[in-house]
């Protein structure tokens, strides 16, 4: 029995022994561990001042002030002060500022279209374009108008709505002289010189000047009448039509004959109709609204 009771002790003492060694085991283990993501934790502090030091804007436009990461980044933004565009496409002619923007200028000729949508399959010529079609299905409108508070899903969207509270229109047709707010409305102005009608229709082989325009003329062969009168319920297969039409209701006569002393103001449902009107009566082709 006493060798027992001394086995059992001598057991006791190493199974002591074996737990404080597993203990500090453990612990050495736990430390070494910390010590490690301490480390670690130094080595990225350091690699992100590195990358810090190595991306500041040391180069500074002498124009404008505007900063740089790179020198090959202020040498292309310094092509919109000089007006440079050294990188022509070797199809149209057409000439960039960027080699990057002659790249993306291409897949026009190419068709090339690498930016997929995957919510809808949508594909496009530029990563900025995905981005920008994106916002479609996010519903996102993050630019703001500060006159109105109008959204938009791009910049440029809101820059040409921007002109109609400051009243600048800075495209001019070389033609006729007359001006617009977007450089898009004096691309489609200008069909009305050259009469380059490039949409038509698929249904009964009718060519029109803007792609909008073939939509509203669809809507004939269709039958769709999307734009309803919320005083009466009438329908129209276009906007235009819709808005002559609530004139009736609010009695607003916004067309004026500019050749009688006193006013006499016009409240029929076409702007075509109010000028052949004044053409019948008058025999001058302008009329003023």
């Amino acid at each position: 029995m006493v060798f027992i009771k001394e086995e059992s002790e001598d057991l006791k003492i190493e199974e002591a022994f074996r737990v404080k060694h597993e203990d500090t085991e453990e612990q050495t283990k736990m430390e070494f561990i910390k010590e490690e993501s301490e480390d670690m934790k130094i080595e990225e502090a350091f690699r992100t001042q590195k990358r810090a030091q190595n991306t500041a804007k040391h180069h500074t436009c002498s124009q404008c002030g505007k900063s740089f990461s790179y020198k090959q980044h202020l040498d292309d933004h310094t092509r919109i002060h000089t007006g440079e565009k050294p990188f022509t496409c070797p199809q149209c002619g057409k000439s960039f500022t960027q080699k990057g923007h002659l790249k993306n200028h291409m897949r026009v000729h190419t068709g090339v279209k690498p930016f997929t949508c995957k919510l809808c399959g949508k594909s496009l010529i530029r990563k900025s374009n995905l981005n920008n079609h994106m916002r479609i299905h996010s519903g996102e409108k993050p630019f703001v108008c500060s006159q109105c508070g109008k959204r938009f899903t791009q910049k440029q969207h809101l820059d040409d709505h921007t002109r109609i509270h400051t009243g600048e229109k800075p495209f001019t047709c070389p033609q006729c002289g007359k001006s617009f707010t977007q450089k898009g409305h004096l691309k489609n102005h200008m069909r009305v010189h050259t009469g380059v009608k490039p949409f038509t229709c698929k249904l009964c082989g009718k060519s029109l000047i803007r792609k909008s325009n073939l939509n509203n003329h669809m809507r004939i062969h269709s039958g769709e009448k999307p734009f309803v009168c919320s005083q009466c319920g009438k329908s129209f297969t276009q906007k235009q039509h819709l808005d002559d039409h609530t004139r009736i209701h609010t009695g607003e006569k916004p067309f004026t004959c500019p050749h009688k002393i006193e006013t006499i103001y016009f409240i029929l449902l076409q702007r075509k109709y109010v000028k052949s009107t004044l053409v019948h009566i008058h025999g001058v082709p302008k009329y003023h609204s």
